[in-house]
């Protein structure tokens, strides 16, 4: 693709690979078809575009929802009620009821006070909501602290210790039906070992609830595989095969028992750029400073989380330049890539090498396609950034 195509739209913008994305499902379908009773939803906090979930839709996975906001707008994307699972660690009254009226697929419980709020509101409704109690396994996931959520001191969950005593409550309640577990240990996890540990974790609490009694129909594992951020090149789709064969293997499923996944990051991570412009070129005393025209309110992951993305430089690359003077890719130099935001952690990588940069130049920051154009915000007054998709530069 020419670099003139890009740079016709104003920057920033997200730029889409739907047909990436497609191949990347196709993948998840494969392989957790290959186990009768694997389910999967996708985590829409991650992307909730509606080109995204027109394509998502095509290949009938469900819908994991944090908000009323995404339960609608799932609904307007022509997903059914009886698809979404309902997780968030603070469900309003009004989400709540939004949730029951459209006969969601099942209400994630974080709390038991949650539950009985459920429990009245549909009583209220004249109605019964499925639910499944979120449990806490206290699991390192060994990832950043800002996105782990199964250790102990996490806001999410019921304590694992009550397990069997917060299940005989839920049975004890007259407009819930208690269906399963849920859990989640956190994102961007590349280390099967920590999903294994999972899969123990839940092979013991499930014997214990057995032994009790009691009988799960669903259990929820949750999200959290991540991508390759260092070479979305090289490798643009997840080991979903390693990824669902772990839990195949290790996790000790019931007959007639359902596991559900909801995955986000690894469906639509690689699948989205962010397309931004260099402004300036300033050389500091200490160091040199690329000055794009995206900033922490397009793509807030390195400012928020630390995070890592590579940036490509698509006019050098390419060897044309917006000006038409043509530069080898051999020379290099080490900068800051930093945006207009008046903030001080407004940057996207420091001491980055990269191809000799100039003002009007198309930059590329790849593996944005999960919570970036999510996440962005108005700060500073900016514009939210549009999107587009590849066909759209043709």
């Amino acid at each position: 693709m020419e670099v003139s195509k890009l740079s016709e739209k104003r920057t920033p913008y997200y730029l889409y690979d739907l047909e990436l994305l497609e191949k990347t499902l196709q993948c998840i379908q494969l392989e957790a078809g290959k186990h009768a009773n694997f389910h999967v939803h996708y985590a829409i906090k991650a992307n909730a575009n509606p080109l995204i979930l027109n394509v998502v839709r095509k290949y009938g996975f469900g819908i994991d929802c944090v908000s009323g906001g995404e339960i609608e707008r799932c609904l307007s994307a022509g997903f059914n009620g009886s698809q979404i699972v309902f997780a968030g660690v603070a469900k309003s009254d009004e989400e709540i009821k939004l949730g029951l009226k459209n006969n969601i697929f099942s209400f994630n419980v974080e709390s038991m006070e949650e539950l009985t709020v459920i429990d009245e509101i549909a009583e209220q409704l004249g109605v019964k909501a499925n639910v499944c109690l979120r449990i806490n396994p206290d699991i390192d996931a060994h990832t950043h602290a800002n996105i782990t959520t199964g250790r102990a001191e996490n806001k999410f969950g019921l304590s694992k210790i009550e397990t069997v005593d917060l299940i005989a409550k839920t049975m004890g309640l007259k407009h819930v039906t208690f269906r399963g577990l849920h859990f989640h240990i956190g994102s961007q996890i590349l280390e099967m070992g920590d999903f294994k540990s999972l899969c123990n974790e839940i092979n013991e609490l499930q014997d214990k609830i057995e032994s009790a009694g009691y009988h799960l129909e669903i259990i929820n594992v949750g999200g959290g595989l991540g991508i390759d951020y260092v070479n979305p090149n090289t490798n643009p789709i997840p080991d979903f095969h390693a990824y669902f064969s772990t839990f195949a293997d290790n996790l000790k499923v019931r007959d007639g028992q359902e596991v559900h996944f909801e995955l986000g990051r690894s469906i639509v991570g690689q699948c989205g750029t962010l397309i931004t412009k260099a402004l300036y070129v300033k050389k500091g005393s200490v160091k040199q400073f690329v000055m794009v025209d995206a900033g922490m309110t397009d793509l807030i992951r390195p400012a928020l989380y630390d995070a890592y993305h590579k940036i490509e430089n698509l006019s050098v690359m390419q060897n044309v330049r917006l000006s038409d003077q043509p530069i080898g890719v051999a020379d290099t130099d080490v900068y800051d890539v930093v945006g207009p935001i008046c903030e001080s952690s407004d940057i996207f990588v420091k001491n980055y090498e990269m191809p000799i940069t100039s003002r009007g130049d198309i930059l590329a920051i790849r593996s944005a396609g999960a919570y970036g154009e999510a996440m962005a915000c108005t700060y500073n007054c900016r514009t939210l950034p549009k999107s587009y998709t590849l066909a759209d530069m043709s």
